[in-house]
């Protein structure tokens, strides 16, 4: 009996393959955005931190430089702010085109995936038409060796 080779086999392992690397690039591409999604929070605790201290430092007494420095670092904290506002806007795209690239890849395998099983199920019913066909001339032969003995 002859073994099962699926001719595409090298195929399947490369569609296999890329599905690995996609699920290894949306789960780099996830913790990036995690981390900007933290250093967004970082930020913004600091801002308010900032705001916080100025507040204190107006009911207390009015020290005009200090309130300008830290007028200052609220200003400078919104800026940083919108810039990595802008960087988590960015990594949610590189999460979504990840997203997308893998589902394409999972895909892909499981189309060459069904293909091969396919190719299985074809492999697996030759070998029974083989096998039956085997049988058929065993028993002819057996029934025709028969006839001649009684004859």
């Amino acid at each position: 009996m002859k073994k099962f080779r699926y001719s595409m086999e090298s195929l399947f392992v490369i569609k296999q393959k890329l599905e690995d690397q996609a699920k290894a690039a949306y789960a780099a591409a996830k913790m990036r955005l995690s981390e900007e999604e933290e250093r967004l929070l970082a930020l913004q605790k600091k801002k308010e931190a900032y705001i916080e201290e100025q507040r204190e430092v107006m009911s207390h007494f009015i020290y005009v430089p200090k309130l300008n420095a830290l007028q200052i670092a609220v200003d400078t904290a919104d800026e940083r702010i919108q810039r990595q506002k802008q960087n988590v806007r960015k990594a949610e795209i590189a999460v979504k085109a990840a997203e997308e690239r893998l589902i394409n890849s999972m895909t892909e395998r499981k189309t060459q995936e069904r293909l091969r099983e396919n190719a299985f199920e074809e492999y697996k019913q030759e070998m029974n038409a083989e096998e039956q066909k085997e049988v058929d001339e065993r028993t002819s032969f057996q029934y025709g060796r028969s006839n001649t003995e009684e004859a």
